[in-house]
């Protein structure tokens, strides 16, 4: 059995460990906000995003008061269906009175003297 410290697996496991610790330091360096190293020790400073972070809350803001306005016409259009559902159970209403009257006709003439109006 060889020793784990002889031959080329050893120097290559290292290679493996620090490349790993770097890649792991600067995932957690940007996952932060900090500036990230090169693979020399140096410092890469982050881009100054503050123009385009201010431009994408002003859309945020933007998309919002639209969703808003969807919202509000979402709600004005459930009125408009359930006030229909009143106005078809009032057809369907009139459709039994005038059958309850008409028994020996062979076919029923609805009129229906008031619509509603959206």
């Amino acid at each position: 059995m060889d020793n784990l410290f002889d031959g080329p697996g050893f120097i290559v496991l290292i290679i493996l460990v620090t490349t790993a610790g770097w890649l792991i330091n600067n995932w957690i360096r940007a996952r932060h906000g900090y500036d990230l190293e090169d693979e020399w020790g140096g410092k890469t400073a982050r881009a100054d995003k503050s123009a385009e972070i201010e431009s994408l809350r002003g859309e945020n803001a933007e998309l919002a008061q639209r969703l808003a306005d969807h919202a509000d016409r979402l709600n004005v259009l459930e009125k408009i269906v359930t006030d229909r559902g009143y106005s078809l159970s009032d057809e369907i209403e009139a459709l039994r009175d005038d059958r309850t009257r008409n028994q020996g006709l062979a076919g029923t003439q609805i009129t229906i003297e008031s619509r509603e109006r959206a």
